[in-house]
């Protein structure tokens, strides 16, 4: 098993705006490219407060890149990304995969 993890910061003020975002894109997008096992976290102590994570549960690289692929093909997660897009700090978001032991 593997945690995809993927995140991004939120402008200075709009962290709530991204995580409400967020929170409807695993309600509603994230289903439809089969990302089913999925938690919320954001900075705290140590890490960067504007830093809200999306950790996904995956059996393996094979099933997130079918869910990659999929989200390519969901318009409503294109227009999303395009509403998501003044929230957030340009050019930070990345994935990140973790091997769980």
């Amino acid at each position: 098993m593997l945690i995809a993890r993927w995140q991004i910061d939120a402008r200075f003020g709009h962290k709530q705006e991204v995580i409400d975002r967020l929170q409807a894109w695993a309600r509603e997008i994230a289903p439809q490219a089969g990302l089913v096992t999925g938690r919320l976290l954001t900075g705290s102590i140590g890490a960067l407060e504007a830093t809200v994570v999306h950790d996904w549960e995956v059996n393996d690289l094979g099933e997130l890149d079918r869910a990659w692929g999929r989200l390519a093909s969901i318009p409503a997660h294109t227009q999303w990304s395009k509403d998501l897009e003044p929230f957030v700090v340009s050019g930070t978001a990345r994935w990140e995969i973790y091997r769980v032991l």
